[in-house]
């Protein structure tokens, strides 16, 4: 049990350390590419479509790593089935069709608690985004 959490502390420790630069990437992105004054309707949309396709890849990567390990520890029959586990675990969705064996259980509870906090860091982090643009677009013009 406790090469399991350790394993899984490794994971979250990815997760997280993945998060911060992806989300650091997509602030410098932001900084450098985008004007602080109020933009099209299409350009603002092709903004908001690259960030969210960028904050979906980041979880996609994170999902990927907790699939890694149940396959590579057997906790899952295949990679197949590993990685939609762990989608369905790391998104809390939690559909039941496939169960981690008895003394994995605490490491798929521990992926589901790293994908809660991941999915309101990235909300945090849209919302972030969306409002500094509706400031920027409301703003008196000079």
């Amino acid at each position: 049990m406790v090469l399991r959490l350790l394993a899984a502390s490794v994971v979250v420790a990815f997760c997280v350390t993945a998060h911060a630069v992806g989300v650091t990437v997509a602030v410098r992105w932001l900084a450098r590419g985008t004007p602080a004054t109020s933009m099209s309707f299409a350009r603002e949309t092709r903004l908001f479509v690259l960030l969210a396709g960028w904050i979906i890849l980041l979880h996609l990567v994170e999902v990927c790593a907790w699939a890694l390990l149940y396959a590579w520890r057997g906790a899952m029959p295949s990679l197949q089935a590993a990685a939609y586990f762990s989608g369905v675990t790391y998104t809390t969705t939690g559909y039941g069709d496939l169960v981690l064996p008895e003394s994995w259980r605490l490491v798929g509870a521990i992926e589901a608690l790293t994908g809660i906090l991941m999915c309101g860091w990235s909300t945090g982090f849209f919302f972030l985004i969306v409002s500094r643009r509706f400031i920027a677009d409301s703003e008196p013009r000079r």
